[in-house]
């Protein structure tokens, strides 16, 4: 007799597709398996990008991690709604961000807020800002170590930056911010030695700034892809995400994690347009919408289906000529980028023993909560 597939769920006529389901038991799991790869609890600082739900972060909060970085003010306010002590925004702030993130320093005070700097005129005007609020807002300047998208190449010009926020009011420089996701290669001993190279002038400025005289500085550094190198140096805040649900881009280019699929997207068979294609419900609107279409989504109990064509609410899939596809049919489908896959969905549905148990909405996908 045939073994019931992890991710099969039993009273799926009662669920409405496209849905993104979860499974709390492998959530769990891989909770426990970063934990395993760090040893000190007190070095993670997992980014909540991936997961926006109040309940997955609260699973983190359950197993002893007390640090976080988000991305936006609505997860920044989500962290803080479920208590957590310490939450960075990894984004330098506008204006506009500014008074928010002041306007949740005043809502939660239990909750420890900083962000990210990469320019002296961003700290003098969070430095304004801040005083007339009458707080102190933690900064860590934001390294450019290969991403080129924000943050400035490590240097002089850091201990610069560095020294003339610490000389301002409101502000309070307290670390380093290095964020390398663009080091992906398949080769751990490659990506290793990358790695290593581009954290050593992050380590270099680190040691000048202590030899100057100031606190010795925090490092926030990598993601994913490098956290198991990173995990190994013993005086480093790691901030992985995707690791909480896992996808099938990481597991594909990541071998040497054993994070678990923990989320999914299940669809159903709509229409047959072709003798040879069927179409799916699942378009642009609930599968992340990047990079080659035929990658987008791989479906686990039907892993010869190619994608063909999409629109906003429907993906085209070649077959073959005689397959047995019909109307009403379930596909589960792992998402090749799980991050902008779950923005797509304003709640996500748990599966506990085949059964739908819950839902956990996704209350910082939108652009705020309450402030």
């Amino acid at each position: 007799m045939a073994q019931t597939p992890w991710y099969q769920i039993d009273d799926i006529a009662q669920l409405d597709t496209p849905a993104l389901v979860l499974y709390p038991d492998r959530v769990k799991q891989n909770i426990a398996l970063l934990k395993s790869m760090i040893g000190d609890v007190g070095r993670l600082r997992p980014h909540v990008k991936t997961n926006k739900s109040r309940e997955a972060s609260r699973l983190l909060l359950e197993a002893g991690i007390q640090k976080f970085k988000c991305a936006t003010i609505a997860e920044a306010e989500m962290l803080a709604m479920i208590g957590a002590p310490d939450v960075l925004l990894a984004y330098q702030p506008n204006e506009a961000k500014m008074h928010r993130l002041l306007a949740l320093i005043k809502a939660y005070p239990e909750t420890k807020f900083s962000c990210l700097v990469d320019n002296i005129d961003t700290g003098r005007e969070l430095s304004e800002l801040a005083v007339a609020a009458g707080v102190v807002v933690p900064v860590y300047i934001d390294l450019n170590v290969g991403m080129n998208r924000t943050g400035i190449a490590p240097g002089g010009a850091v201990l610069t930056l560095y020294t003339e926020l610490n000389e301002l009011a409101g502000v309070k420089p307290v670390g380093l911010h290095a964020y390398d996701g663009h080091l992906r290669n398949s080769d751990l001993a490659i990506r290793t030695s990358e790695c290593d190279a581009a954290f050593w002038p992050v380590q270099l400025l680190r040691e000048t700034l202590t030899a100057r005289g100031f606190t010795k500085p925090i490092i926030v550094v990598g993601g994913s892809p490098t956290f198991p190198i990173h995990a190994k140096r013993a005086d480093v805040e790691c901030s992985p995400g995707t690791f909480i649900y896992w996808d099938k881009g990481y597991q594909s280019i990541l071998p040497e994690q054993a994070f678990q699929p923990a989320a999914l997207v299940v669809a159903r068979v709509i229409s047959l347009p072709e003798s040879s294609k069927i179409c799916v419900d699942l378009g642009h609107k609930s599968i992340a919408a990047e990079g080659d279409l035929v990658g987008r989504v791989t479906f686990l109990n039907a892993p010869e289906l190619k994608a063909v064509g999409q629109s906003e609410e429907h993906l085209v899939l070649e077959a073959r000529e005689g397959h047995s596809y019909k109307v009403g049919d379930i596909v589960y489908g792992i998402p090749n980028h799980v991050c902008p896959t779950v923005a797509l969905y304003e709640r996500a549905y748990t599966i506990e023993g085949g059964t739908t148990t819950g839902e956990w909405l996704t209350v910082s996908r939108d652009r705020k909560i309450t402030v």
